[in-house]
């Protein structure tokens, strides 16, 4: 087991009404699994990413990540702000539909910033950006800023940037949605790619339906509900213990 959602509600104030985003929801995740969220807009995927990815931490509710190897979990919901920043920073990855990247910085610089964010010595923060660089196809434009870049060859950038810090989770908002049908195609085998090389769990919120269909598992919401969680039965009974 790598993550564990318990009953987790989140609520949004707006004016003097109360908005339910999220209602009850619960999910596991294990060490190495790919798994894309799907749903209609306003179904809550991009609400429950942010919750996991402590953007946003849930109104009720436990998100329980378990330590390499097995043990005792953390609720990070529980975790002080300063403790909670470093968690996120090396346990969670992020890539969104738009790469986020900052335009006056090469590829190696923000490939970087996590770790230099992290005060990890700069010489190591380079040769981590510079292996996720190559893991990615872009040792070749290392010195590029964004605006010198595709729009696919800046969401490998961002998706090194992501990995740069080795974390154990990639949450992907819509990798693609800003993408042509070739690079999607590109970036979905990228991403099959390193979950294999790295056994990187995933969990990939996407309205491309040919990305979801070749996925592991695929999660259905609706209404800020879980309506299938996409479990079989034989994973279920091959992974008992955290």
């Amino acid at each position: 087991m790598l993550v564990d959602v318990r009953d987790m509600c989140k609520s949004f104030r707006h004016g003097s009404r109360k908005l339910d985003v999220l209602r009850g929801v619960n999910l596991t995740v294990r060490a190495g699994e790919m798994v894309t969220i799907i749903g209609a807009s306003g179904a809550g995927k991009s609400t429950l990413l942010h919750c996991l990815g402590t953007l946003d931490l849930p109104s009720s509710g436990e998100i329980l990540f378990y330590p390499k190897g097995g043990g005792v979990p953390t609720d990070i919901t529980r975790l002080s702000p300063p403790d909670l920043a470093d968690f996120r920073n090396r346990s969670i990855g992020f890539v969104f539909q738009f790469h986020h990247l900052l335009p006056e910085f090469s590829a190696i610089e923000n490939a970087m910033m996590p770790a230099l964010i992290a005060r990890t010595p700069k010489r190591v923060a380079r040769e981590n950006a510079e292996a996720m660089l190559d893991a990615v196809g872009m040792s070749h434009r290392l010195s590029h800023r964004p605006g010198e870049l595709s729009g696919g060859e800046q969401q490998r950038v961002a998706i090194a940037r992501a990995l740069a810090m080795r974390p154990r989770l990639l949450l992907a908002d819509e990798p693609t949605g800003n993408l042509d049908t070739k690079t999607s195609a590109e970036v979905h085998e990228l991403l099959f790619r390193l979950n294999e090389e790295h056994d990187l769990s995933m969990l990939i919120v996407t309205h491309n339906m040919e990305l979801a269909n070749q996925m592991p598992r695929v999660v259905r919401m609706a209404d800020g509900r879980i309506l299938d969680a996409g479990e079989s039965s034989s994973a279920e009974d091959s992974d008992q213990s955290p």
